[in-house]
């Protein structure tokens, strides 16, 4: 009997809905096409231009259609000229990160040969690691409730022997599911700054706890400025590194500069039980409604949930789909001849997304 998963859909605000459109469509065009799995799609209704229009930022029953999901997945949010009044931004996806506890924030770096990028590449090379950055605590505890005088002010890290042992868990299986899958060199690499401060020497503590129970797999650690250095330098060397909230906001985008931009940044944050996946970039709405916005780093994000829910549910038909919607963006960029404005090209979001839609069932 064919498995049906429900996704509960953020459309965001901006460019959200224009490359949330082709997306959906490209999952429902594959699920039509498999046995092994169907979806469903439901509308969860949030984010600022929902707050301009309602006073209501994050409805409750937009929450309850997000935990009873299987997966979410959660378009460009934020408006710059819609805020709290307190100033603060409208973020629904740390909302959701917070509240359903997802610690595990999955940012992937991939170049592929003959894939444009502002390094020098030496011939042969790829890049292909996981950044794996901790989203519920850390330096963002304390988000919109710093305390402020006339003459200082003051923020908390957080850092948790609970949340930490978790992430340092999935960071290894991931590590060990790279691995079997042929990628990656079984490397897990801890980023903190350990020499200057005694949170991250308690971090850098747990994180080899951890890797003790793993001998298979290689552990090292690395300072954040070094590791900053090193992702321009030598990116092809790492495989899996995963760090502190604010480090991994910081060097997520630096991963996303080495691939030539935020429209080919996907992400996920990962909890025990649920998962959101998000691209990295912003709603821009200094071009939305033009029909020009980027869908690469919206259609990764959903191939990454495809991949999440079939090692969740050991769906082979979901895993194989996620691997195949991932090669086939990868393969469109790599080939570089239908790449949108930020990638140097001129398609526009329809005929993007159309040439991934026919590298799947075309070519």
């Amino acid at each position: 009997m064919t498995k049906n998963f429900e996704i509960a859909v953020f459309q965001g605000d901006g460019i959200g809905p224009e490359i949330t459109g082709p997306t959906v469509d490209i999952l429902t065009r594959m699920a039509a096409a498999s046995s092994a799995y169907s979806l469903t799609f439901v509308d969860a209704p949030a984010g600022a231009q929902h707050y301009a229009e309602t006073g209501e930022s994050f409805p409750a029953a937009s929450m309850e259609v997000a935990k009873k999901s299987d997966a979410i997945l959660l378009s460009a949010m934020g408006l710059p000229n819609v805020r709290y009044a307190d100033g603060t931004e409208i973020s629904p996806q740390i909302d959701l990160r917070k509240a359903l506890t997802l610690f595990a924030g999955v940012r992937p770096v991939t170049v592929k040969a003959g894939q444009r990028t502002p390094l020098n590449m030496p011939e042969g090379k790829e890049i292909d690691f996981v950044l794996i950055r901790e989203s519920t605590e850390g330096l963002f505890y304390t988000q919109g409730k710093g305390e402020v005088t006339e003459n200082e002010a003051r923020e908390t890290l957080l850092i948790t022997r609970d949340i930490s042992e978790k992430l340092f868990k999935f960071t290894f299986e991931l590590a060990r599911a790279r691995k079997a899958s042929g990628r990656g060199s079984a490397r897990v690499t801890c980023v903190d700054k350990a020499n200057v401060f005694r949170a991250f020497a308690f971090f850098r503590d747990l994180f080899d706890a951890e890797a003790a129970k793993h001998p298979d797999l290689n552990a090292d650690h690395a300072y954040v400025d070094a590791t900053a250095l090193w992702m321009v330098q030598k990116p092809w060397e790492f495989d899996v590194m995963v760090t502190e909230n604010m480090f991994g906001d910081i060097l997520s985008d630096l991963g996303a500069g080495l691939m030539g931009g935020l429209g080919l940044a996907p992400s996920a944050d990962i909890g025990l039980d649920h998962a959101v996946f998000q691209p990295c970039h912003g709603s821009a709405p200094d071009i939305a409604g033009q029909g020009v916005a980027n869908p690469f780093a919206m259609i990764l994000s959903a191939a990454m949930m495809l991949d999440w829910l079939g090692i969740k549910h050991e769906n082979r038909g979901l895993v194989a789909d996620g691997k195949r919607l991932r090669e086939a963006v990868e393969d469109v960029v790599a080939q570089g001849r239908v790449l949108t404005r930020d990638l140097g090209g001129t398609a526009g979001t329809q005929d993007a997304a159309k040439a991934v839609l026919d590298t799947l069932f075309v070519s």
